[in-house]
C-alpha cells in the first residue's frame, strides 16, 4: 500500500533534490563558463561568475599544444574495448554463479569485490614491471587489459545480481527443448538479460573514460586517453586555468552526453535488485 505524503512533504523533498543537484553540477558549470573566458579572467580575484567576453582562443590552444582527436580515440578504444572484453569473460562466470553456485561462490564474489578496495598504487610496482617485460608499456591493448581487469568485480556482480532475478524454470524449460550451454546463455540469457547487461556496458564505459591513476601511469604521449590529455596542461610554470578547464570541457563532453541519455538505464543498474 502506498504512503501518503503531503503536498508540502514532496515539495520539500523537491527543492532539497534540485539544491543537491546543482551542487553537484556547480563544478562542471564553472569549468564550462572558464572554457570561455581569458586566463587573466579566470584568474581574477574577486572571480566573474559570467565571462566578460566570450573567447575560443582557449580551445585552440589545447588542440595545437595536444592532439584531441587522437586522445579521443584512445579513450574510445580502451573504455569501449575493456567493457566488451569484461562482458566476454563475465556473462558466463554469473551465469555459473547465479544458477550453478557452490558452496564457494559466496565467498568467490566477496573475494572479487575486496579487490575493488586494494589502493591502485599498491599494486603499482608489479604491475608496471609486467608491463615492462611484456612491452606493453604506452600501448592501447596494454592499458585495454588493465581496464579489464580492474572492472571485471564490477561487471560480475552487476550481472549476477541481475541474472538472480531471471527465473530458474525458463533456462530448464530450454533445457528440457535440447539447448545446450552455450545456446542456452547466448540465445535465452542473453536477450532477456539485455537491459542489465546495456546499464553494465554504459556504466563501465564511464568508469574507464574517468580512470586516471594508470593511463597516466601506464601511458605516455602514444596511447594517452583524455586523463592524460588533461593532465598535460598542469606544469611546472603554473596552472593556466581557462586552458585547463577547456581541455577538461573537451574530455567530459563525450561522457557527460552518454550519461544524460542513458541515465534511466544507469539508475536501473545500480539499483537493481535493492528492493526484492
Amino acid at each position: 500500500m502506498a504512503r501518503n505524503v503531503s503536498t508540502s512533504t514532496k515539495a520539500g523533498f523537491t527543492v532539497l533534490a534540485w539544491a543537491v543537484a546543482l551542487l553537484i553540477f556547480a563544478p562542471i558549470l564553472w569549468t564550462a563558463l572558464t572554457a570561455f573566458k581569458t586566463e587573466a579572467e579566470a584568474i581574477a580575484s574577486p572571480p566573474t561568475f559570467w565571462p566578460q567576453t566570450f573567447t575560443l582562443d582557449n580551445f585552440e590552444a589545447v588542440q595545437d599544444r595536444s592532439d584531441y582527436i587522437k586522445h579521443a580515440i584512445n579513450s574510445i578504444v580502451v573504455s569501449v574495448g575493456s567493457t566488451l572484453i569484461g562482458l566476454a569473460i563475465a556473462i558466463p562466470a554469473a551465469w555459473s554463479m547465479a544458477f550453478a553456485p557452490s558452496k564457494r561462490t559466496k565467498d568467490i564474489l566477496m573475494w572479487m569485490l575486496s579487490t575493488k578496495m586494494m589502493p591502485a598504487v599498491g599494486v603499482l610496482i608489479p604491475i608496471y614491471l609486467i608491463f615492462r617485460d611484456l612491452r606493453l608499456l604506452d600501448t592501447v591493448h596494454g592499458l585495454t587489459v588493465i581496464m579489464t581487469l580492474i572492472n571485471l568485480p564490477i561487471i560480475v556482480w552487476m550481472l549476477y545480481t541481475y541474472f538472480k532475478e531471471i527465473p530458474v524454470d525458463i533456462l530448464e524449460a530450454a533445457r528440457m527443448d535440447g539447448a545446450e550451454l552455450w545456446n542456452e546463455i547466448v540465445h535465452v540469457l542473453v536477450p532477456m538479460a539485455i537491459p542489465g547487461i546495456a546499464s553494465t556496458l554504459l556504466l563501465n564505459v564511464i568508469l574507464a573514460w574517468n580512470e586516471a591513476f594508470w593511463t597516466i601511469t601506464l601511458t605516455s604521449g602514444r596511447a594517452g586517453t583524455l586523463t592524460a590529455f588533461i593532465s598535460s596542461f598542469s606544469s611546472p610554470q603554473g596552472l593556466f586555468l581557462a586552458k585547463l578547464s577547456a581541455a577538461s570541457l573537451l574530455a567530459i563532453a563525450p561522457i557527460l552526453l552518454l550519461g544524460w541519455f542513458s541515465q534511466k538505464q544507469l539508475v536501473r543498474g545500480l539499483t537493481f535488485g535493492a528492493v526484492k
